[in-house]
């Protein structure tokens, strides 16, 4: 897998953490314990530095940057969707962010909030806690997210990570 030192910055990746062969990290970015980032995935953190909590999923084709001023944050217990763009922002425990969904510069996104398909957090908003978040500009829709389908997914992806790190083969 490629994982690149910038300078003298080099990511901290937690040793129970899986990160797939073809994932890229770069520089300042550290991922937590039983977190897991999938095929084409890429963490860039040069100017900034990217966290990633424990058992949070980076999923395929995601990205994840940071401004010269702003981190990137996501905490524990996380669902990052499919080529999902996240950037200068904070997403809190236990959150899903859908497919494709964008979340941009000083967004915050509380904890058990869902971020459905498709849907963009512009700069400075805020979707509060258990929200669901929709539509371009999204709107979020108060104590409208399920908790269960936050849970359910990161339980999947804990099990898709041990499956992973034990059956995956390259065959060429």
């Amino acid at each position: 897998m490629p994982i690149y030192a910038l300078g003298d910055v080099e990511p901290s990746i937690h040793p129970t953490a899986y990160v797939h062969p073809d994932a890229v990290i770069i520089g300042n970015v550290e991922i937590g314990e039983q977190a897991s980032v999938w095929p084409n995935a890429v963490l860039r953190g040069d100017e900034g530095r990217i966290t990633v909590g424990a058992r949070t999923s980076v999923q395929d084709g995601s990205v994840l940057h940071v401004t010269d001023v702003l981190d990137t944050v996501v905490g524990n217990d996380c669902v990052i969707g499919h080529i999902v763009h996240l950037e200068g922002c904070v997403i809190e425990d236990w959150c899903l962010i859908g497919n494709g969904a964008v979340v941009l510069h000083r967004a915050v996104v509380r904890s058990g909030a869902l971020v459905a398909s498709n849907a963009v957090v512009t700069n400075d908003m805020e979707i509060p806690a258990k929200a669901l978040a929709v539509g371009v500009p999204a709107k979020a829709k108060p104590d409208a997210a399920r908790m269960e389908i936050i849970t359910d997914a990161v339980e999947k992806y804990l099990r898709r990570q041990e499956r992973y790190r034990n059956e995956l083969r390259r065959l060429d």
